[in-house]
């Protein structure tokens, strides 16, 4: 009996042993003892500043805490597909979509949006000060051989560039055109370092452009450089290590009408405009 019974807690403790081998130290979906998550987002996010205006609340309001990995979006869903993050807040449509049919995410919801400008310096040496559309200003970039930097780590900021060379019918090469892997701060660093071109979200920009940044915004306004963001939870079926619970609550806080108003007066303060636009579905329901 003695052997038996020391059987069976051996076999206990292995199960218990084996359960835990998880990439992750997270509570089981759904567990009401999460009390933190993990936020894979995008540069942009961090960069302007929203993160930092709007989580405070969110953890008061919840006690959930958010651990925050930025880095480019095609980066943010990878980390989704692996299970190391609980919830995601990114900006490619066609890269979201592909996530959502593969099963990798679950509760996909619309945010906000901001808008994407082409800035450069000063001297403007391609000429595309005032153009409407951004088609138009890369055709003259790429005729003037005028530098361009571009981020090249497949953010939703680089795979817009993307749509927009391919829309110029130009396949960006050369000497003038430097691609260099780094996230949106970065790459506009780079860009002013060289006198040089590059697409960037609004937001960032003009949070730079504050600090010092020695680029001007050159075009603005062209729809197709609208810039979706959604919200989208990990599939706790996928991966159960994940905390669902917690990524659940941040995404009803966020599309929720009291913090929507908060993204709707981000920048309000600094820049006398909104650099970030609601858009969840309770939003758009009080604003028909």
């Amino acid at each position: 009996m003695r052997r038996r019974n020391a059987f069976a807690l051996l076999l206990l403790l292995l199960a218990i042993t084996l359960t835990g081998c998880g990439s992750r130290s997270a509570p089981p979906a759904g567990s009401a003892s999460c009390t933190s998550i993990i936020l894979a987002t995008t540069t942009s996010t961090e960069n302007s500043g929203l993160l930092d205006y709007l989580l405070p609340h969110f953890q008061r309001q919840t006690g959930i805490s958010v651990k925050v990995v930025a880095v480019g979006t095609g980066q943010a869903l990878k980390l989704g597909e692996d299970g190391n993050a609980d919830v995601l807040l990114v900006h490619a449509p066609a890269l979201e979509e592909a996530f959502m049919a593969a099963g990798y995410g679950v509760d996909r919801q619309p945010v906000m949006y901001n808008d994407f400008v082409i800035v450069g310096p000063a001297s403007d040496p391609a000429g595309i000060r005032g153009l409407r559309t951004a088609v138009e200003a890369f055709q003259r970039i790429a005729r003037a051989q005028a530098v361009f930097v571009s981020r090249g780590d497949e953010s939703g900021t680089h795979v817009k560039e993307k749509e927009v060379w391919q829309a110029a019918g130009i396949t960006p090469a050369g000497e003038w055109y430097r691609s260099v892997g780094q996230g949106m701060g970065p790459t506009l660093t780079t860009a002013a370092e060289m006198g040089a071109y590059t697409l960037s979200d609004r937001a960032t920009f003009l949070t730079m452009k504050a600090n010092g940044l020695a680029l001007e915004m050159l075009v603005e306004g062209d729809k197709t450089l609208r810039n979706p963001y959604s919200v989208i939870a990990v599939n706790p079926q996928r991966y159960p290590q994940i905390c669902y619970a917690g990524a659940k609550a941040f995404i009803e806080w966020i599309t929720s009408l009291p913090a929507q108003e908060r993204i709707a007066s981000f920048g309000q303060e600094i820049y006398g405009q909104s650099i970030f636009f609601p858009d969840s579905t309770a939003w758009r329901q009080a604003h028909p």
